[in-house]
């Protein structure tokens, strides 16, 4: 990156500061996931569903986009009128090149949409400030359309840690096959999909070739994401019966049909702000953020220590992190804050890498206990606790458990608490196993927490729900069977049995066997089922 201007110490040491009490109170909330199908038009005719707005709480995103947000004053010394230089916004902007504004009105329909929602555009843009610079840049160095710094509002509010119920992962939302098949390292140690700095070029690189194959943006957009296979053939077919091969002619999905205009929308919002009673943030065009190359593994507790980094806001520049060490194999990179570049530089030599703390994930097998395993590996039951979080006693089989490899435990480090804290983080904020659950009619969050022993909360922000609770028939809610508060997710559920099911019927929408549920509840082939009986439905080889 280039050169930048450096924050006062006083600035970064007053932001530091105020930022600890602040994690210290917001910890719970932490990023939630992002279904890109929630703010979907329900049909052709763009109705909506309103976006995931959640006023009460502030994600570590943002936190650190806060931290990073405020402009240092000019160190001019002459008394002389400057004039004011370009604002970042301003710059991508002049770049946008394919919303048709005026003859799109499903484009106009999505830029008062959420121009009308001003307190969601606030938190999207603010996670979005660490990182713009740098893809204007990269828009720049590549020659394309400034549009495209906004197709990560749809695909995932800016969110590093979002994925979908498709398994997409990241601020751009890539497939792991197609992650891979574009340069993204995917392992146990890191995975490059929610990298911003990596998947931005990786998705830039990905939307130049797509452009290039259609030679029309908005069927780029579609191939981005309906695929390009799918996309071709809808151009084949349309070609081989003498119709358009715009896209609006084409047979896409309805995701897809809701997907284009929302980025013209967005692109018309910002190109004629006033147009819709929206007002651009004016941010420097300067950056926020800068990557600092490693050749080895590093350990991220121990970096933060010794350069005085705050735990939470590295994590949220490094979100493609999945452990306290970067991969061993190397070369690697960290994003650090611009004004930290020269002191993580001048530490990383003096973190002793003999001494860093490995661990290990090991499964927990049917008839574990935890003085079982403690016994197993050599720790004890309160450290387990500790490293996993864990409130109680009670394992499921198929849990993953962390365990110090080496003969060193978080508690022989001076830096103890930093890494119980970047344990927390990651277990909060990286996937962990889940299952839908389609919303039936009668039913509302507290009966499907119930139903599931988890909590309101959890199910609000692993479905970035408001907090009015709404839900609807038919919606699919995404259920994690490890909750993020640390208790292990319950073995089994319970299930209310409504009129109209079936075994089949249920067994299908927990994804489990008719013969397993049968075992499970000493049922046969000729059972009546009968509605308000409940069925115990287990999991992850509960038995």
């Amino acid at each position: 990156m280039p050169n930048s201007t450096i924050e006062p110490a006083s600035t970064t040491a007053r932001l530091r500061t105020a930022s600890a009490l602040l994690l210290t109170l917001l910890l719970s909330a932490a990023c939630a996931t992002f279904d890109r199908h929630d703010e979907t038009a329900q049909d052709e005719t763009d109705s909506v569903v309103s976006p995931p707005d959640q006023p009460d709480s502030f994600d570590i995103v943002e936190l650190a986009a806060l931290r990073l947000a405020e402009d240092p004053p000019r160190e001019d010394d002459d008394e002389d009128v400057h004039e004011e230089p370009e604002h970042l916004w301003e710059r991508i902007v002049r770049r946008f090149a394919f919303a048709d504004c005026p003859g799109d009105s499903r484009a106009d329909r999505w830029a008062r949409w959420y121009s009308e929602r001003d307190e969601y555009m606030d938190r999207v843009l603010t996670r979005a400030r660490p990182w713009l610079h740098d893809i204007a840049n990269e828009l720049d160095a590549r020659d394309l359309p400034g549009e495209l710094a906004l197709l990560p509002i749809v695909e995932s509010a800016y969110d590093p840690f979002a994925y979908s119920h498709g398994r997409a992962s990241g601020t751009w939302q890539f497939l792991t096959a197609t992650a891979r098949d574009h340069g993204l390292t995917i392992n146990d140690y890191y995975d490059g999909r929610r990298d911003v700095w990596a998947a931005t070029r990786a998705a830039l690189d990905y939307l130049a070739y797509l452009h290039d194959r259609f030679d029309d943006w908005n069927l780029a957009l579609a191939a981005y994401n309906a695929g390009q296979g799918r996309v071709q053939r809808a151009v084949n077919r349309n070609r081989s019966n003498g119709r358009g091969t715009d896209w609006q002619s084409l047979t896409l999905p309805r995701e897809t049909r809701a997907y284009i205009p929302k980025i013209n929308g967005l692109g018309c919002l910002f190109a004629n702000p006033s147009d819709y009673g929206f007002e651009l943030p004016v941010w420097d065009d300067r950056p926020r953020v800068a990557r600092v190359d490693i050749d080895s593994a590093v350990d991220v507790v121990a970096l933060a220590a010794e350069a005085e980094l705050d735990i939470a806001e590295l994590i949220a520049l490094n979100p493609g992190l999945n452990r306290h060490l970067t991969p061993p194999s190397g070369p690697h990179h960290l994003i650090v804050p611009v004004d930290q570049v020269e002191t993580v530089r001048e530490v990383l030599p003096d973190i002793n890498t003999e001494d860093m703390l490995v661990w290990e994930e090991v499964t927990v097998r049917n008839g574990d206990t935890l003085s079982h395993i403690a016994h197993r590996y050599n720790t004890s039951v309160a450290e387990l606790r500790r490293a996993n979080d864990l409130n109680g006693d009670f394992l499921r089989a198929g849990q993953t458990l962390r365990i110090a490899a080496n003969g060193q435990t978080p508690e022989d480090s001076p830096h103890a608490d930093l890494y119980h804290e970047l344990a927390r983080l990651q277990r909060r904020l990286l996937p962990t196993k889940r299952f839908q659950h389609q919303v039936r009619p009668g039913e509302n969050l507290w009966l499907i927490a119930r139903q599931y022993r988890v909590s309101i909360a959890d199910l609000r922000r692993w479905n970035n729900l408001g907090s009015d609770n709404l839900i609807r028939p038919g919606q699919r809610l995404m259920v994690h069977m490890e909750q993020a508060s640390g208790q292990s997710a319950a073995a089994a559920v319970e299930y209310t049995i409504r009129s109209g099911d079936s075994l089949w019927v249920i067994a299908r929408r927990h994804g489990v066997s008719v013969r397993d549920l049968m075992r499970w509840n000493n049922l046969h082939e000729d059972s009546v089922l009968r509605p308000g009986q409940s069925l115990t439905i287990r999991r992850s080889g509960s038995g």
